[in-house]
């Protein structure tokens, strides 16, 4: 089944902003961190892990394009195709699990500062950061198998073999990773908000405690938004495809998921521009450095 000319259109609309500003805010708040930053935190760890994932992510990005453009006529090799996938898939849920630590991490140091010095380092942060990514990375297992073993790949990205969408593990092991994280989230950011409000100065409500919120918040904001939607297209189409619910909708429902999915991407650009922001606000405030 070819992807339909709208949602074709639409990944096009989508990719080439996604690609071009998330490459300059990921830059902008790099060099933040090298040439203004001086003193490195737990915090800003898991900002170049999570720039460094978001970055690989979107050099794929133009590839992805491609591949739609061409539809079944990939002509780029089967092992290009496979490690591009890879790289895609398994640096998104990377990014999940290192946002996800961000949040905890901030959690740690504002909800429990007096057993923070035992909890957080810099060196622990790192070690998290490189188990993340290896235990990501063992997923290129599963990448390299997504059109089947063996098979000579003709479209990329997408029409991905029927084994793939019978693979129950997988599909288990993405969801959760998604769901937990947010739940995860969403409760320390509530707890985070919780504790800052209760340091605002009545007299002054403009204060950076306040600023602090807002970064946090829509830190959360920001991940649900993009994330969320292709998750729960990712349900709906894996239940089709497996003859758990019926629908003449299948059609509609893989644009959905492509368009969803596209749409994720756009968290590449947001995680840039918001840790700019953060870092900017860190050198004017160390409460934020925590945030």
């Amino acid at each position: 089944i070819s992807i339909s000319a709208t949602v074709e259109l639409f990944q096009l609309i989508m990719y080439t902003p996604i690609f071009t500003l998330g490459l300059l805010f990921n830059a902008m708040a790099l060099s933040f961190l090298f040439f203004k930053v001086k003193k490195l935190s737990e915090s800003t760890v898991y900002m170049v892990a999570l720039i460094f994932l978001d970055t690989l992510l979107l050099f794929t990005l133009p590839f992805k394009i491609i591949s739609y453009h061409l539809q079944d006529q990939w002509n780029l090799g089967s092992v290009f195709c496979s490690t591009l996938e890879s790289l895609y898939f398994v640096n998104m849920y990377g990014s999940i699990l290192i946002s996800l630590c961000v949040c905890v991490d901030r959690y740690i140091a504002i909800r429990h500062p007096f057993t923070a010095p035992t909890l957080r380092s810099i060196k622990k942060a790192a070690m998290v950061c490189a188990i993340i990514c290896l235990g990501t990375s063992a997923g290129t297992v599963s990448t390299f198998q997504l059109h089947g073993k063996g098979h000579n790949i003709s479209s990329c990205f997408h029409n991905f073999s029927k084994s793939t969408w019978q693979n129950a593990g997988l599909f288990s092991a993405l969801e959760a990773t998604f769901f937990g994280s947010m739940a995860t989230m969403t409760f320390c950011t509530a707890q985070t908000v919780r504790c800052l409000r209760k340091h605002r100065k009545p007299d002054n409500p403009q204060t950076h405690t306040t600023r602090a919120e807002t970064i946090v918040v829509t830190n959360l904001v920001a991940f649900l938004v993009c994330f969320t939607p292709y998750h729960l297209a990712y349900f709906m189409y894996f239940l089709v495809k497996n003859n758990i619910i019926h629908t003449r909708l299948q059609q509609v429902l893989r644009d959905i998921l492509q368009v969803t999915l596209c749409w994720a991407n756009l968290n590449c650009c947001l995680d840039g521009a918001c840790y700019y922001f953060v870092l900017k606000e860190s050198m004017e405030d160390p409460l934020q450095t925590s945030v």
